[in-house]
């Protein structure tokens, strides 16, 4: 066996592939974005290490060393890369025409090379810079990688050294050694280091960041971006770290004092803008302190002669947005720009429309925080205090947390949620015809012999008898009630499907089709055109009353297809859900002492009630919570327009009220 080889050098030229090679089975190796970091190094570095030849045809065939080879021929190739062409002579060894363990060459030349250590190439980055000089830009030049690539090492390189060394000691892991790199201060490191390690406890990467947020506020953070120039005018200390967005504002005494700041102008600012008597600022809203408080709302006023107008004007260009929202071709871009149009006008029109009282300024007042990366204003809050306690003033509560009483007014439905239900309420019909087989039959059958036999308008626009299927859009579909979908798959579970057969002719389709029992077709048929029904809320009976009759006929109840649950409850504003306890439900008491509760705790309370009635119930509240959902959604109730979905409107109970 050949122990050694000799060196020669050979032009770039000369150099072919090798038969032996072991990966010239696996061509994805050699393409140029597999190799971009090992061109890169070369061009800067030159071959550190000589490529394993053998001479085959008069070329000398790279039996180890392809890769290097494949960036070699792409330097070549690259006008842009100085100091290489084919005439180039590269360093190699040369494998003897004889040698019997060429492929065992190549596999050792891949294998044999043990990858470096995580820590060793972190630290080796660092080197770079702080002791060769090299820049962030330089090092990825060399190495064919990006800048923030190269930073990103290098913060790890540059953490404390006690660290260093415990990762390697392997007495922390090396997610937790990296997430020290949180704070770019060595000795806030260290710090956090010595605390969380002296009782000996085990380091988790979790705890560490949550140690370094005490030290400082990041400026790539909501917060930190949001104060960052004032803090800096102020001369506040910036620990800098090579990815600025890791740079870290150290004094979060005087961030928090120029949030709070800012906050409490933007509370004054809405106090005098809106008329109330008081304004306050707090960082996080305190549900818990807030419970105290009563809060005011806005109530209906006669508009004067100019906001009148106005309202009229929005009223006319709405019916012109929401018929271009109709349109099914339009692309989601321009929908979304007619949606926000649509918000902001229905905004305006209520604004023109309603006011506070005198009375419910002098007492009230406004509180900004900070939520969601941004500065909410709680609007009509009135202090403990300050609580009108007089039965039947107005904007007062009866109850003793001085909540609004359930009584919230008229509910209506954002545009969204109104989408929504139509879907939910068109899966549930769904579900009714796949269970009336014989019913949709006959419907489908009319349907198709009406349309083309009759004169005149079709009998119904809302079936599809193209035989598409209808596409079931919904914002949270994973949420919804799963009553509808579970009937519809066992009505699918339940087919005959054996004439379906891919395998056979349509013809041969068909005349296994034919040869079904009547009942059979009659449950194929209703599926298939139950998947075609479109989504809308119960049908106008002067519109569409054939549908109109049919869907009472089958689905006298959607209850007996659908739940209300958390999801829906969820979507609902807090004085919607205590109108519809009260008013709707006959849960007078549970509404009054639910109103000193957050929206989260009500929607808990519904879904369970929903879900299975409490046995405290009288017969008449359990068979109103048997027998509830949104009016336009129950086949025999109410008829709603489904043109005029109302506005998504800021919810006049809740805790938040955006900033306009």
């Amino acid at each position: 066996m050949t122990t050694s080889f000799a060196p020669l050098t050979v032009a770039i030229g000369d150099l072919v592939a090798h038969p032996a090679n072991v990966r010239s089975n696996a061509p994805e190796t050699y393409d140029s974005e597999n190799i971009a970091h090992l061109k890169a190094s070369i061009a800067v570095l030159g071959l550190l290490q000589p490529l394993l030849v053998q001479q085959l045809d008069g070329k000398f065939a790279v039996l180890a060393g392809g890769r290097r080879h494949a960036a070699l021929n792409e330097l070549v190739a690259d006008k842009a890369a100085k100091g290489f062409t084919a005439k180039t002579k590269i360093d190699c060894r040369l494998v003897p025409e004889d040698c019997d363990v060429t492929t065992a060459l190549s596999l050792a030349e891949n294998i044999t090379q043990a990858p470096m250590n995580a820590i060793d190439e972190f630290e080796a980055f660092a080197r770079m810079m702080e002791v060769d000089g090299q820049t962030p830009e330089t090092i990825a030049k060399t190495f064919g990688t990006t800048v923030a690539a190269v930073k990103g090492r290098l913060r790890y390189g540059l953490i404390h050294p006690d660290i260093r060394a415990a990762a390697r000691a392997k007495t922390i892991t090396l997610d937790t050694m990296k997430a020290f790199a949180e704070h770019p201060s060595q000795e806030a490191q260290r710090e956090v280091f010595e605390a969380l390690t002296k009782d000996g406890g085990y380091l988790q990467a979790y705890t560490v960041r949550q140690a370094l947020k005490s030290r400082g506020v990041q400026v790539s953070d909501d917060i930190g971006a949001f104060v960052r120039a004032d803090y800096e005018a102020r001369g506040g200390a910036v620990a800098a770290d090579l990815l600025e967005e890791h740079s870290v504002l150290e004094d979060a005494a005087l961030v928090e004092t120029i949030l709070l700041e800012k906050l409490g102008a933007a509370a004054e600012d809405a106090r005098m803008r809106l008329g109330f008597a008081w304004a306050d600022a707090m960082v996080r809203y305190d549900y818990a302190t807030m419970a105290d408080y009563g809060r005011v709302y806005p109530g209906p006023i006669e508009p004067d002669e100019a906001a009148q107008k106005r309202v009229d004007e929005i009223s006319a260009e709405l019916e012109k947005l929401q018929l271009e929202m109709e349109d099914e071709g339009l692309e989601d871009g321009a929908y979304n720009a007619l949606y926000e149009r649509v918000d902001a006008l229905e905004e305006e029109a209520r604004d023109l429309q309603e006011a506070y009282s005198a009375e419910d300024l002098a007492r009230s007042g406004v509180i900004a925080s900070w939520q969601g990366g941004q500065i909410t204003l709680h609007v009509g809050l009135v202090r403990p205090e300050d609580t009108v306690k007089e039965e039947g003033a107005r904007g007062s509560s009866p109850s003793p947390t001085g909540e609004e009483a359930p009584d919230a007014g008229e509910i209506t439905y954002p545009a969204s949620l109104a989408e929504d239900l139509k879907t939910e309420r068109a899966m549930a019909l769904r579900a009714a015809m796949a269970l009336h087989p014989e019913a949709t039959l006959d419907l489908t059958l009319f349907k198709l012999v009406s349309d083309v036999l009759a004169s005149g308008m079709s009998v119904t626009q809302a079936i599809k008898v193209e035989a598409r299927k209808e596409y079931r859009s919904h914002a949270k579909m994973d949420e919804i009630d799963e009553t509808s979908l579970e009937q519809v798959a066992a009505a699918h579970d339940a087919l005959d499907l054996s004439w379906l057969d891919d395998t056979r002719a349509p013809a041969d389709q068909f005349a296994a089709f034919r040869a079904l029992e009547a009942g059979e077709k009659a449950k194929l048929v209703a599926f298939a055109t139950a998947s075609t029904t479109q989504s809308c809320f119960a049908r106008d009976r002067q519109r569409d009353n054939l549908m109109h009759a049919f869907e009472i006929e089958i689905m006298p109840d959607i209850r007996a297809h659908w739940t209300p649950n958390a999801a829906l409850f969820n979507r609902f504003k807090k004085a919607w859900l205590l109108k519809i306890l009260g008013e709707d439900l006959g849960l007078t008491q549970e509404a009054v002492t639910l109103a000193s509760s957050t929206k989260k705790e009500i929607v808990a309370f519904c879904d369970k009630l929903f879900a299975e009635p409490f046995a405290t119930l009288t017969d008449a509240q359990r068979a109103a919570v048997a027998a509830w959902c949104p009016p336009m959604m129950q086949t025999a109730g109410v008829a709603c327009d489904e043109a005029e979905p109302a506005a998504d409107t800021p919810e006049p109970d809740s805790e938040v009220a955006q900033a306009a």
